[in-house]
């Protein structure tokens, strides 16, 4: 009987671990002493936080990154082939939301190996939840171009949706690019779209608002290298 693939929860920064992770997580991490992840070390800190029972310099680390070739994902399935469960972990948050992980996921399928997803944060859905925008119709679309010119036209194609379509907008943007994304908003969107900032989610300088586009353009918070999730409404 092939092992169960395990798809464990990371903290989204340095902070309290017991807010965000559940203790069932913990226990069944505490089982395990094989692990694909995203970034070795960041993956050893996170496990040494959840209280596993493995000795760290005895745990199996094979890695699961951008850079992962598809041709060698097989190799990474093959403990689960002969019955050993094993965990799989993305570098924050949940494993294949906006993180690698899901052509792993699909050949788990296809090999009839059994996934199980375990409770944990997903910057997404947390933002969408403090946002107040419309949680019943929303789309998430990851990164929005680096080009200005086509970075503009991305945004008026979402604007332009979630009035059609009364939905909220979900994308990321790489910290260091923040600003330059949040100018493209505030230049771009009508000054009655509604705009969520979710910067830090669960940590302690966590900074969650929503306001009018005309409202932020009278003040932005500085959100200069710190993870957010940016969150757009015309509808």
């Amino acid at each position: 009987m092939a092992g169960i693939l395990y798809l464990i929860p990371a903290p989204l920064g340095h902070g309290d671990i017991s807010l965000v992770v559940p203790q069932g997580v913990k226990h069944i991490v505490a089982t395990l002493d094989t692990f694909i992840v995203e970034n070795a070390k960041t993956a050893r800190q996170h496990l040494a936080g959840l209280g596993l029972s493995t000795k760290l310099q005895h745990i199996q680390l094979e890695i699961l990154d951008e850079h992962s070739r598809p041709e060698e994902l097989m190799a990474l399935l093959k403990p689960l082939l002969v019955g050993k469960n094993v965990g799989l972990m993305s570098e924050a948050g949940c494993p294949a939301v906006a993180d690698p992980g899901a052509d792993l996921i699909m050949l788990a399928h296809a090999n009839r190996i059994r996934v199980v997803p375990l409770a944990g944060p997903s910057a997404i859905l947390l933002a969408l939840m403090a946002s107040g925008l419309n949680g019943q119709r929303f789309a998430f679309h990851g990164y929005l171009p680096v080009n200005i010119n086509e970075r503009i036209k991305k945004i008026l194609e979402l604007e332009k949706t979630s009035k059609a379509f009364d939905q909220t907008e979900i994308f990321i943007e790489a910290p260091y690019r923040n600003r330059r994304l949040l100018q493209s908003l505030l230049d771009t969107c009508r000054d009655t779209t509604l705009l969520c900032l979710a910067t830090d989610i669960t940590l302690e300088s966590e900074y969650i608002a929503t306001k009018h586009v005309s409202e932020w353009k009278s003040g932005l918070p500085d959100i200069n290298r710190r993870p957010t999730v940016f969150l757009l409404y015309a509808g």
